[in-house]
């Protein structure tokens, strides 16, 4: 009996103990908790709506939910909207977006549409080469080694940068939308993407253990050439067969054909249709700011292709930026851009303002950080990208809002386009792209100085999607 009185005594000390421990929730901080929560009678009926209906349906500001304002006083010529579906290419349709763009400027009555199944098809065949290559490159490093998890972690993916259009579009060429349409799998690639996943990480079990056996370099390629063999015979069953050589005819804004039909390879239609190498001829812009202005930086790891470019930025305040916006948009192109487009996004009408919702009043709080505290603490980054297409600017030159295309079809927004004000733009845009004619000379002196290397787990260098 006294050994039985023992253990139960061991037993109550041990749980208080448990309940009790620095840092655990104790029942007498609980009870603080519970008490500073009581509901009152009149708390009944809140309690009740919010748990039957939408956040932002409840929060929504109504003195910010009249008619919008369509005009824009600078807007560059319109153009077929697309659509990624559930695949997270944002980042391809927003580049061929810009390319397409910049074509029809020059042609003038020409309309082309690229297609993004056949860039995508050799994104993910490069990416499958990035991920192998990376294992054998880090191969004598343990297994949980920082970098070495960084390739097992994400072997594959959809996201990207305009980097990665750059490097794609001058390898592979590009050939329009009727000759290789959208497939199944590319218009919804989580499940083949999971499955080239899963054996990329096989793969790369192999090949670091052929590393550490010491075979042959010669070997561990033929091996590596065998393996991406395999991921492009996936490839083809889910995205399609990618064309060699085709045959086609440039239409006019109105459908009809103009002139004859030539054949082309990627790379002749390439050289058509965008006729220069992108890369050298634009520089990507950040405003982050965590990080000093004015300075260059590159993201290790952040590019498609393995023999590419990595992601290289300069970081600049948001009032450089939009000058550099304006004036290339003033000259009718449109830009490469990405946001955090899911904050205080009103879905239905296509409209994102920082005054949208006013989910602080209707928990009885409030949503404090600034946008450096929001990029730090992984609550904000660059999430999809689209592509800016206006803005409207005041009696004194300054943006009052924008405009962009989006991809996620006609029917979505404002005609498949999302208007935000410059208030949002501000906090919730990240990256853009811009023209080197319209980079100021101070901006492109400090792009070219040698850039502080960033890893990716930083949490602002997660890819467009």
């Amino acid at each position: 009996m006294k050994n039985v009185l023992i253990l139960a005594a061991l037993c109550v000390a041990m749980t208080t103990q448990a309940q009790t421990k620095d840092g655990g929730i104790s029942k007498k901080m609980l009870s603080e908790i519970e008490n500073e929560n009581a509901l009152q009678p009149a708390d009944r009926a809140l309690v009740n709506a919010i748990a039957a209906n939408a956040i932002d349906d409840l929060s929504q500001n109504r003195k910010n939910a009249g008619a919008l304002d369509t005009h824009f006083s600078i807007e560059t010529k319109k153009q077929s909207i697309t659509d990624q579906k559930s695949s997270g290419r944002c980042w391809m349709f927003s580049g061929l977006n810009v390319l397409r763009s910049d074509f029809n400027l020059r042609t003038d009555s020409l309309n082309v549409t690229f297609s993004q199944a056949y860039l995508f098809f050799y994104d993910q065949l490069e990416k499958a080469n990035l991920m192998l290559q990376g294992c054998i490159d880090t191969a004598k490093k343990p297994i949980d080694d920082q970098r070495v998890q960084f390739f097992f972690h994400y072997p594959i993916n959809d996201g990207g940068t305009f980097c990665g259009v750059a490097d794609l579009t001058e390898k592979y060429g590009l050939v329009p939308t009727e000759v290789m349409p959208e497939s199944y799998s590319s218009d919804n690639t989580s499940k083949a993407r999971a499955l080239i996943a899963s054996k990329l990480r096989e793969f790369g079990l192999q090949l670091r253990d052929m590393v550490q056996k010491d075979k042959k370099a010669s070997a561990i390629e033929k091996a590596k050439t065998r393996m991406l063999s395999q991921i492009y015979h996936m490839l083809q069953y889910t995205i399609g067969e990618p064309p060699m050589k085709f045959t086609y005819a440039f239409k006019n804004s109105k459908g009809q054909t103009v002139g004859e039909a030539k054949e082309y390879t990627p790379q002749s239609f390439y050289k058509e249709v965008v006729g220069k190498s992108l890369n050298g001829t634009f520089i990507m812009v950040m405003n982050d700011p965590r990080r000093e202005y004015y300075k260059t930086y590159e993201v290790e790891f952040d590019r498609h292709t393995y023999d590419g470019h990595n992601w290289k930025y300069i970081n600049l305040p948001m009032d450089d930026i939009e000058e550099m916006a304006i004036n290339t948009l003033k000259a009718g192109h449109k830009l490469y851009s990405s946001y955090d487009v899911g904050k205080m996004l009103d879905r239905k009408r296509g409209y994102a303002d920082t005054e949208n919702f006013d989910y602080g009043s209707l928990f009885n709080t409030s949503f404090g950080m600034n946008k450096a505290e929001r990029i730090s603490t992984f609550d904000s980054g660059s999430t999809h990208a689209m592509t800016l297409t206006a803005v409207d600017l005041d009696s004194k030159g300054k943006a009052t809002k924008w405009k962009v295309e989006n991809s996620w079809g006609a029917s979505w927004g404002q005609q498949g386009c999302l208007i935000m004000t410059d208030r949002w733009f501000r906090e919730y845009m990240f990256r853009l792209v811009v023209p080197n004619e319209y980079v100021p000379a101070k901006v492109k002196m400090a792009y070219e100085t040698a850039p502080v290397m960033v890893m990716p787990e930083d949490p602002l260098f997660q890819m467009d999607e």
